[in-house]
């Protein structure tokens, strides 16, 4: 199975809403790993890896979770790197 890295920016009311936790609590449903953080502009960065499946069912879940407060997501993808383990919130 091919693995990758993507790279979420959530732009919108995205911080102080538990956008953080609930992408975290998402990202523990799949074999994905990376983490989540809040940006100094006010959006939100999301670094996963896994098989693109499995992230892009994440991406959907967190969109579905968080949507009134989402007003644009901008996604890159990278090669893996293998150098998370678990999924977790970084300050």
């Amino acid at each position: 199975m091919d693995y990758e890295q993507q790279t979420a920016h959530f732009a919108g009311i995205v911080q102080g809403v538990g956008f953080r936790y609930t992408a975290q609590r998402i990202a523990r449903q799949f074999e994905v790993a990376g983490y989540v953080r809040n940006l100094p502009d006010g959006r939100v960065l999301l670094v996963v890896e896994g098989s693109a499946g499995q992230i892009e069912q994440l991406l959907n879940q967190i969109q579905v979770a968080m949507d009134r407060y989402i007003e644009r997501v901008e996604v890159t993808h990278q090669e893996c790197t293998g150098q998370f383990e678990g999924f977790e919130i970084r300050y």
